[in-house]
């Protein structure tokens, strides 16, 4: 049973785990309720008590609260979410960093490919496949609503494209995928990056990179990935012409795609 720091009419606040954390306490949120005046230290004993594997992980992990880093001193108010963030980097515990799950404002920088692979390849991966989607000069198909102004610009280059995203649910989504990605091809270390806001004409929007011990897997596991995150995760895209845009895509598929029968 959760244990409570204080009565009812006290606060309410979600906690989100990732990685490691979310392994041990089996969910990838929680809900909590505090006494008034709780602070995030107070949330993680919350949750501790809740799920005690996860207490030997308290030097090693930082918090977030509603999207911004924040101290474990920090008061919370009711309706907040507290993240739990595990290690990036450094050490040995940089070797259990198996998915790299990004939104990036800034363009990618030349050779991402191949550091995304070296950040997950170990020396018992023998398959690296990488997919770079690139903006390009002809229209996709317009999104329902769109088909007058679509028409407006038939014939006509694009010019660039601007991407938007629901960031907290896009991650959440790519989350997701990267377990189904696991669960049906066994493949453990995955990067899906996506770009979002202004990318112009020619530069890449997202990669996904894929690294397993045999090529049957990666392969399967980086065209899974990328069909995934463009059916199902909230990012938005729309096509600017010289006088306009338009707005490209289909009604999202809320989950996965069946399983093919044996």
């Amino acid at each position: 049973m959760e244990q409570l720091a204080g009565p009812m009419t006290g606060i309410r606040v979600r906690v989100r785990l990732f990685a490691i954390q979310r392994e041990q306490a089996g969910s990838r949120s929680v809900e909590l309720e505090l006494a008034h005046g709780a602070t995030i230290e107070d949330a993680w004993a919350a949750l501790v008590a809740r799920f005690p594997v996860l207490a030997p992980g308290r030097p090693s992990v930082r918090f977030a609260r509603n999207g911004a880093y924040a101290g474990p001193e920090e008061v919370l108010a009711d309706g907040d979410e507290v993240a739990v963030i595990p290690p990036v980097s450094g050490g040995e515990i940089a070797s259990e960093r198996r998915r790299i799950l990004e939104l990036r404002a800034a363009p990618f920088e030349p050779g991402i490919l191949e550091a995304l692979a070296g950040q997950l390849a170990t020396e018992g991966d023998g398959a690296v496949v990488a997919f770079l989607g690139r903006t390009r000069v002809s229209p996709g198909t317009p999104a329902p609503g769109q088909e007058a102004e679509a028409a407006r610009h038939a014939g006509r280059r694009v010019l660039g494209l601007e991407y938007e995203t629901h960031e907290s649910m896009a991650l959440a989504v790519l989350e997701a995928i990267a377990d189904e990605v696991a669960e049906r091809f066994g493949v453990e270390r995955l990067a899906i990056v996506h770009r979002v806001g202004s990318v112009p004409l020619g530069e890449p929007s997202v990669a996904v990179v894929a690294v397993a011990a045999h090529r049957d897997a990666a392969f399967a596991a980086a065209r899974y990935a990328i069909d995934e995150t463009k059916a199902r995760a909230p990012i938005w895209k729309a096509e600017h012409f010289a006088d306009g845009h338009v707005w490209i895509g289909e009604p999202a598929r809320e989950g996965p795609p069946p399983r093919p029968e044996p």
